[in-house]
């Protein structure tokens, strides 16, 4: 994957559950993180003393976060009300030349902020709650 513009990583939101997605709104800053909960099987008889680890097994999750300015009040209101409903709609994470992860999330964290002489910030934090779909770009 060559160099890419930061700005290009989306973050998505299927507004009304029929499929169609639209870009959360004024996000400066996105991150996804995939993780593999490990089962360890070493007993005395693995070789070398070295651990085992069950493949295929273990819990699979992905969290997505974002920081950005309040651009958007359609979608900046979307958000709020996916937190507060507690829905788990489905969003999709653009990652330029690599591909899209789609799937549905919760919104964990919604924090909001702002100083005296600048902008107000907003920070969300999604965590999977469910499937994740991936297709190459």
């Amino acid at each position: 994957m060559a160099v890419q513009n930061g700005k290009d990583l989306l973050l998505k939101v299927d507004r009304t559950g029929g499929g169609q997605f639209e870009t959360v709104a004024g996000l400066r800053a996105t991150r996804i993180a995939f993780n593999a909960e490990t089962v360890d099987v070493t007993s005395l008889e693995s070789a070398g003393g070295w651990r085992e680890l069950l493949s295929g097994a273990g819990v699979k999750s992905a969290s997505i976060s974002g920081s950005g300015i309040f651009r958007d009040a359609a979608t900046d209101e979307r958000a709020r009300q996916i937190f507060f409903d507690g829905e788990v709609p489905r969003f999709q994470v653009v990652i330029p030349s690599f591909g899209i992860v789609e799937g549905p999330f919760m919104i964990t964290a919604l924090e909001y902020a702002g100083s005296h002489n600048g902008e107000a910030t907003y920070e969300v934090t999604l965590a999977s709650a469910g499937q994740l779909l991936f297709t190459a770009l």
